[in-house]
């Protein structure tokens, strides 16, 4: 794995945002965003991985930056699992990395773009099994949540930021929001913001990150 992009606060960090890129995007996709973040979060440590270069099926087997292989579009299911659990040990050798560099697991956030939300979506609820600070999802959808999905009891406690475009034609509202229902089935403290934008970012939705991220921080 390259090494991920680390934007240090301007006091010592007590928390910190794993944030994951989208598809063909790069380490450097979030890196003004986090920078934003940060002149409102003055402790917070933004880490921001890198994806493995590798072929996409579903892009003519073209390889780019991507945290697994898209089979298909439908079913949406349709990934490389073996990817996906090679990404989610990533992420979670990221939170190991700063756990052990002093930062309180629960105070970390995982967030991801598109791709990068599957994964901390799988991580976060299937994986990791020790606290967390919270969960961001843009633009985001989740493949391995099942119709029966079961997470454990520490889980529903977990505060999560859905945030999906209304005009998004890449990844639907619709798969958003089932991913959104099927965490608000199990309890889960999950908020949903829809925005009139495409597959993107915009200001506003920057503006309600950094709210919510300064409220789950107590920053």
């Amino acid at each position: 794995m390259q090494t991920p992009l680390i934007l240090e606060p301007s006091q010592a960090a007590d928390s910190c945002v794993i944030w994951l890129h989208g598809l063909g995007a790069d380490r450097y996709d979030f890196e003004p965003v986090a920078k934003m973040l940060q002149q409102q979060l003055s402790k917070t440590r933004f880490v921001l991985p890198q994806a493995p270069t590798q072929p996409v099926t579903i892009n003519g087997g073209w390889a780019m930056p991507s945290w697994y292989d898209i089979l298909a579009m439908n079913p949406a299911r349709a990934i490389s699992m073996e990817q996906m659990e090679t990404s989610a040990q990533t992420v979670i050798g990221l939170i190991e990395n700063q756990r052990d560099g002093g930062i309180d697991p629960a105070r970390i956030i995982l967030a991801g773009f598109s791709q990068g939300g599957a994964v901390v979506y799988h991580t976060a609820f299937l994986r990791w099994q020790g606290p967390l600070g919270g969960l961001m999802a843009l633009s985001t959808y989740a493949p391995t949540f099942t119709d029966d999905l079961q997470i454990e009891e520490s889980r529903r406690k977990l505060p999560v930021l859905c945030l999906h475009g209304s005009q998004d034609q890449v990844v639907l509202p619709h798969m958003g929001r089932a991913a959104h229902d099927a965490l608000a089935r199990l309890d889960v403290p999950v908020t949903w913001h829809e925005y009139p934008m495409g597959h993107e970012v915009m200001m506003e939705e920057i503006q309600d990150i950094g709210a919510w991220l300064k409220q789950v921080l107590n920053a």
